[in-house]
């Protein structure tokens, strides 16, 4: 949510290659601290850094200009809208943290002791910097909170209770530091599920190591990295081993040896060891990247329960003026009038829901699941049809041997695993994976063989005791190479109709015999979809593009309430649209390329960690674990995180009603109608924090 263009005035006053210097001013009501500036800025396509010198109004950028035109720029900078202030808070940034509340404070302490004519203006000088921002709010904004605090102050100021209206400013102080503190503190805890890279990498070139900025680093690129660094690329490990620390990406603690072969991700540290990289994504297509243009997407992003909360916030003010006046008309005592002006509803309000949204996305990104947003949390706790992927979601993605069957009596079928084992593991592919690690599970023979032969999309070949091996598909071994396997269709049949890959095996011109394998269920799966019904979840469905019997199989099996089978990926997002239209709230689940459309069109998507990129970037849910139990987590964090927000809805409404009508009733002095309001909203806040530490 965004409050307008955010300069007023934007000027350029110096540039060079690759920065310029602009003056700006910034428009009435909207932020001016250096860093929301910076960050903006900084968002900008194509900028490397900004820098704000506040006092002179002067805003340097750095950017790369093989990316970006100045004029370009300088566009997107004119178009930038500035964020709508935090309740309260907001003029405790800029009057510099701290120091008005310690201000304040002096004054209470003082100012007793002061002659009688200077008390009136030492405790006007302590409460102006409060009365000036509530004017500036009712020109900007009309009747707001605090121009209800601004009016308890002034009527203390002029009934020369100076006491009640020290207290009264010290204690507005205190809570709007108290406050800001902790909606930082919820801000900070995404951050630091993020550790930046250094702006050099090293890097191989002719030969020879050598240290570039990070803006340089190209795809293909061998990135080298070593103890103690952060590895700044998505990549796969060319050599070198290592332990690396994963927690900022994974949520695991412990550290994972690497090696040749193994992928890494950007933000993840090297706590020991040395690696060499291949650099598969670089810059704002890293994990990391990605990752934090979610966090700083989260930080401003408003939920529906936000809004709402800001938005009843707001209807309340003029309840509480109008409560204040009838209280003075029917008493007239303006000291009833100043309590009922202390209590309103607007911080709690305001700033408990995006705490607890943002404690909880803390809470998730430590359990290894990346929420994109507080929005995305409200829909994931109202979605009630749950919809899965079946390849690499409910099933783990990855083949497994589960028949080896010799038709040659000379052969036992361990014989024909090892067999076959013995050429495969000098093939890169998922089925030559799978039987190698079936062969190495029962510690079996190796075959001598001469050199192998790779045949692309049918399988491999080679010579063991002078005899032809040949290794692959059915039409590979019986059209190419002229097998027979008429004698064993029967057993071939019925291994394909229990929906299993199946590798043909000949040896010296005869049908050896035949390897099958299947994607395995994952352990958890059924398990999840229990769970899920437990939180909530009335229908459980599965769309895959598999055949029809091994997906109603599997359906049964996890006890699923339909399936839909042999799919194309717009038949996904049409029957994703189909039950949206009928009143289903959908969460989607998948991981392939051609899961993305469904993910987009459901009211949730959630992205399995091994996903293809373009559904994790689709997806407003994305797991950073390979835990399908992750999915019922982010349903429970949702769930919970709601009932919080309402429990602190409840509290808040309660607290201060009770607060507002001890203050009408005359039971309340100002300052403690202050303190137990300010006490109060601190309290709830805190509340709203304490998800952080699931």
């Amino acid at each position: 949510m965004t409050s307008g263009s955010w300069f007023g005035t934007l000027e350029l006053a110096h540039r060079t290659r690759g920065r310029a210097r602009f003056r700006y001013r910034c428009r009435k009501g909207t932020p001016t601290d250096a860093r929301t500036i910076e960050r903006a800025a900084e968002n900008i396509p194509g900028v490397l850094e900004a820098r704000v010198n506040r006092a002179a109004r002067s805003l340097v950028l750095h950017f790369d200009d093989k990316e970006v035109e100045l004029e370009t720029l300088r566009t997107a900078l004119a178009a930038l809208s500035a964020p709508i202030p935090a309740a309260r808070g907001s003029a405790v940034v800029e009057q510099g943290g701290p120091a008005p509340m310690v201000a304040s404070l002096v004054t209470l302490a003082v100012t007793r002791f002061l002659p009688q004519p200077l008390q009136l203006p030492v405790t006007l000088g302590a409460a102006a910097p409060l009365l000036r921002h509530a004017l500036e709010d009712l020109v900007a904004n009309g009747i707001s909170s605090h121009v209800l605090e601004a009016m308890a102050v002034s009527i203390s100021l002029a009934r020369g209770d100076y006491t009640a209206a020290n207290t009264t400013t010290f204690m507005l102080a205190l809570g709007e530091y108290l406050e800001i503190s902790i909606a930082r503190r919820s801000d900070d805890l995404l951050k630091h599920l993020l550790r930046p890279a250094s702006d050099e990498i090293w890097i191989e070139r002719g030969g020879q190591e050598v240290l570039v900025a990070a803006g340089e680093v190209a795809v293909g690129d061998t990135v080298i990295v070593a103890d103690g660094a952060v590895v700044p690329v998505d990549g796969t490990v060319l050599g070198g081993e290592a332990t690396v620390n994963e927690a900022t990406m994974t949520g695991e603690s412990a550290a994972v040896a690497k090696g040749r072969g193994d992928a890494v991700l950007s933000g993840t540290l090297v706590e020991e060891g040395r690696l060499r990289v291949y650099a598969e994504q670089v810059g704002s297509r890293t994990a990391a990247a990605r990752i934090a243009d979610y966090v700083e997407q989260s930080l401003t992003a408003k939920s529906a329960a936000q809004l709402d909360a800001a938005r009843l916030a707001d209807r309340l003010v003029p309840i509480v003026l109008g409560l204040a006046g009838a209280t003075y008309f029917i008493s007239g005592d303006w000291r009833r009038a100043a309590s009922v002006l202390q209590a309103d509803y607007s911080c709690a309000l305001k700033l408990a829901t995006p705490v607890a949204f943002k404690s909880a996305m803390y809470g998730a990104g430590r359990a290894g699941i990346l929420v994109k947003g507080g929005s995305a949390l409200e829909r994931l706790a109202d979605a009630d049809t749950f919809i899965f992927d079946k390849t690499g979601t409910l099933t783990a993605g990855t083949l497994a041997v589960t028949d080896s069957i010799a038709f040659d009596s000379t052969y036992t079928a361990e014989d024909l695993l090892c067999l076959a084992a013995s050429v495969e593991e000098h093939y890169v592919h998922p089925l030559a994976h799978a039987v190698v690690t079936a062969a190495r599970a029962i510690h079996g023979q190796h075959f001598d063989h001469q050199e192998v032969q790779f045949i692309v999309a049918h399988g491999v070949a080679s010579v063991i005791d002078g005899q032809r091996i040949v290794i692959g598909s059915r039409h590979f071994v019986a059209d190419d190479e002229g097998i027979d396997i008429s004698a064993h269709l029967e057993t071939v049949d019925r291994l394909y109709e229990e929906g299993k890959t199946l590798l043909y095996i000949g040896f010296g011109g005869r049908f050896l015999g035949v390897l099958a394998l299947k994607d395995e269920v994952r352990a958890n799966s059924a398990a999840t979809i229990l769970r899920l019904r437990e939180l909530g979840a009335r229908r459980i469905l599965m769309l895959t593009g598999d055949h029809r019997e091994r997906a109603e199989e599997l359906a049964e099996h996890l006890g699923l309430d339909g399936c839909h089978a042999e799919l194309l990926p717009e038949d996904k997002a049409r029957i994703v649209e189909e039950l949206s239209r009928q009143g289903a709230r959908i969460a989607f689940i998948g991981d392939g390329i051609n899961d993305a459309p469904a993910l987009a069109g459901a009211h949730v998507g959630i992205a399995m960690q091994k996903g293809a990129d373009i559904a994790r970037l689709t997806a407003d849910v994305a797991l950073l674990e390979d835990d399908i139990a992750c999915v019922a987590d982010a349903k429970a964090l949702a769930n919970g995180t709601m009932a919080l927000i309402g429990s602190n809805y409840r509290l808040t409404v309660g607290l201060n009603t009770g607060i507002l009508a001890a203050a009408a009733a005359g039971l309340l002095s100002p300052i403690t109608t202050a303190m137990l309001h300010n006490g109060s909203t601190i309290a709830i806040l805190l509340n709203a924090l304490r998800r952080s530490s699931v």
